[in-house]
């Protein structure tokens, strides 16, 4: 079957009920990243973690009590036609969306730190640099090449480890591939590897052989905030309702009666 290579929306399907909390995802972006960290990192308002695991509970005693682990990166949203918030208010420039890929690029030379984007973000997905990265002696030398690490006075987040995306698509004109068609395998995260649960599943959301294309359409998948039309990228699987309930901010519903849109 011929693909369309200039109509993907990468994304990724996270199985709620897998996710363990153990964090390996947030250790493996830092890592592929480059993410900056601070000497005393209790002071969260000022860390940066590209994905960031949320602890949620269902608020009854025990033994009624439950408790579910959700990882949040960037949504990539879609938007309205690509109008993603945060690059719907960005002055600058400094974030895209790609008709090509469905991520939402951060290009950190033209970023001039106004955050209208992190104001803007109904995920807070979006982080400010604060300082200079100063790294511990001998780090630099586990630092990615592939990653640049960002100046002090800038906004970063999750790219989808774009640069993978990049060096796969290289691959494909290399060997003459129609279309440079990228292989699942060859384009996939670093969270989505470091998963020992397996829970996080990446892929071109378009193409019917990718594993998230039928993920997606499982009957308890749903998308964060969705009643918003942000159009995330990023699906959530769990077959407790109560974790679905939260995910979609249900307590408006409950009140006013009114269902939730789906896209």
């Amino acid at each position: 079957m011929k693909k369309d290579h200039k109509n993907k929306k990468y994304g990724m399907v996270i199985d709620l009920d897998k996710c363990t909390g153990c964090g390996s995802c947030m250790t493996a972006c830092m890592a592929e990243n480059n993410v900056p960290f601070r000497e005393d990192e209790s002071v969260k308002t000022l860390s940066i973690t590209w994905m960031r695991v949320y602890k949620l509970d269902n608020g009854k005693p025990f033994p009624d009590a439950d408790i579910c682990y959700l990882p949040r990166t960037c949504m990539h949203c879609e938007g309205h036609h690509g109008h993603a918030p945060c690059v719907s208010v960005c002055p600058a420039t400094a974030t895209d969306y790609s008709s090509e890929t469905g991520i939402v690029s951060q290009i950190y030379t033209r970023c001039f730190g106004c955050r209208y984007c992190m104001g803007a973000c109904p995920y807070h997905a979006r982080y400010f640099n604060w300082w200079d990265p100063v790294w511990p002696d001998g780090m630099e030398k586990m630092l990615s090449p592939n990653v640049s690490p960002r100046m002090r006075g800038v906004v970063e987040k999750c790219s989808f480890c774009f640069h993978r995306y990049q060096m796969a698509k290289d691959k494909a004109f290399a060997e003459q591939r129609e279309n440079d068609e990228v292989y699942e395998d060859e384009y996939q995260t670093a969270c989505t590897q470091a998963c020992p649960s397996g829970a996080i599943t990446f892929g071109d959301l378009n193409n019917p052989d990718h594993a998230v294309f039928k993920l997606k359409k499982d009957p308890n998948a749903f998308r964060l905030l969705e009643r918003l039309g942000t159009k995330p990228k990023v699906y959530y699987i769990s077959t407790r309702e109560w974790v679905r309930r939260a995910g979609d901010n249900y307590l408006e519903h409950e009140k006013t009666g009114l269902k939730p849109k789906h896209h």
